[in-house]
């Protein structure tokens, strides 16, 4: 077993801080060991991992290539434009922005480049699908914004563009936000563009989730119809935790001023250097066979599911990720995301559409198949996995079983190692 960057790498570490060396060694082992289901996380490469843990992260360089803060940036620069080169070519984009943290401070600079406090957005709601940067009350983008949320049909689920242009029409946002966290159907960008051009509103489109899908040329690209597109460089793109921005090239000045000086500082050089490993690696023929298999992974696992008298929200899937409605088993997303747990097997749990549930309870759970496809599993191993699922819900009471359960679950992770 050898996720991380090396035993030859961690023993400095081992014997600086045995402590937190320890508790890296049992994570390392759990990740080793149980089915990873969470649609946003995934393994990344080791060549991803040594760039995070290079010399890059000694350097400051407030700014950007050839504009810095700091002295000593000659080669920082070279690296971060390398990553921004490869990101634009990637998805096709006039520019590239590939400081931002995370994808909230992406969303977040991206308001606060391009609108002012008290506008009015649009974004999908978070029970049905949406993230909390698109308007939800609790967040700074519900806070500091005027937010007005889009829901899904109630009948199909799905999203309902005529009633999104009607919001639209009637609440005229200065920004409209396309994409999801919890949406397992393709996204009609366009449709998206259309609307907003409608009522001169900007489009954001967030592709955190389907970004990977995107670059496979799996899922319609959103880039040309887009004034801005956010992600994050994890989940489906299989790079760093951190984010980036594309945009038009007219908004590139603003984008970058919104990034730093607006929401950040000092970017990690460390961590831009892993987004330009794991946007080469995006780039390679190897990558579009692995999202293909994601897909078909997802759609598989549905199915099985369904077979076994789970209700599909949607009735399935056409990405990474679909959503469990456990009600009919008589089950809380919370309480089946714990005892999946206890079993090895770890989910998020999710809202459905027009949840019944409290937010941190749900009805349902959120799968994902980026993880357990990276370690080279299968459609025949979907099936196994509905299987163990089925059973931890069935016997979840039943604390003798989830520990059989457990252990079947570590054998048949030992079988496909984390080798990326």
């Amino acid at each position: 077993m050898n996720i991380g960057i090396g035993e030859e790498g961690m023993k400095n570490l081992e014997s600086v801080d045995p402590d937190i060396f320890s508790i890296i060694k049992k994570e390392e082992e759990r990740q080793a060991s149980e089915i990873d289901l969470i649609a946003s996380e995934n393994y990344t490469s080791k060549a991803v991992m040594q760039a995070t843990a290079s010399v890059l992260t000694n350097k400051y360089a407030e700014g950007s290539p050839g504009k810095r803060y700091y002295a000593g940036c000659r080669f920082v620069d070279e690296v971060e434009t390398v990553a921004i080169d490869r990101c634009k070519k990637l998805f096709g984009a006039d520019h590239a922005n590939v400081q931002p943290h995370a994808g909230s401070q992406a969303n977040m600079a991206v308001y606060f480049s391009a609108i002012e406090p008290g506008d009015t957005i649009m974004g999908m709601g978070l029970a049905e699908g949406g993230h909390l940067t698109h308007g939800h009350a609790v967040n700074f983008s519900g806070k500091f914004f005027n937010s007005v949320q889009y829901k899904v049909n109630p009948e199909t689920e799905l999203l309902d563009y005529d009633e999104i242009a009607h919001l639209a029409k009637k609440h005229k946002p200065k920004i409209i936000v396309a994409g999801a966290t919890a949406y397992s159907r393709t996204i009609d960008f366009e449709k998206f563009a259309e609307i907003a051009k409608s009522v001169g509103a900007y489009l954001l489109s967030d592709i955190a989730h389907i970004a990977g899908l995107v670059a496979a040329k799996l899922h319609p690209s959103p880039v040309a119809c887009s004034d801005f597109v956010t992600s994050t460089t994890h989940k489906t793109l299989r790079g760093p935790r951190g984010a980036f921005i594309l945009c038009k090239e007219k908004y590139a000045h603003e984008i970058d001023r919104g990034v730093m000086p607006g929401i950040q500082g000092g970017p990690l050089m460390n961590v831009i250097a892993a987004k330009a490993v794991a946007f080469k690696q995006a780039s390679e023929d190897s990558f579009v066979v692995y999202q293909k298999q994601v897909i078909k992974n997802a759609q598989s696992m549905a199915r099985y599911l369904e077979n076994l008298g789970y209700r599909i929200v949607t009735g399935g899937t056409d990405n990474h990720l679909f959503i469990v409605d456990l009600r009919a088993q008589n089950i809380s997303g919370r309480k089946a995301e714990t005892v999946l747990e206890k079993a090895g097997i770890t989910t998020s749990r999710s809202c459905i559409p027009f949840d019944p549930a409290k937010p941190w309870i749900t009805s349902g759970i959120r799968i994902g198949t980026p993880a357990i496809t990276t370690r080279g599993m299968q459609e025949q191993q979907m099936e196994e996995i509905a299987f163990f699922i089925d059973q931890v819900i069935k016997k979840h009471e039943d604390d003798a079983a989830l520990k059989k359960i457990k252990e079947a679950v570590r054998e048949f992770c030992l079988a496909f190692p984390i080798d990326v």
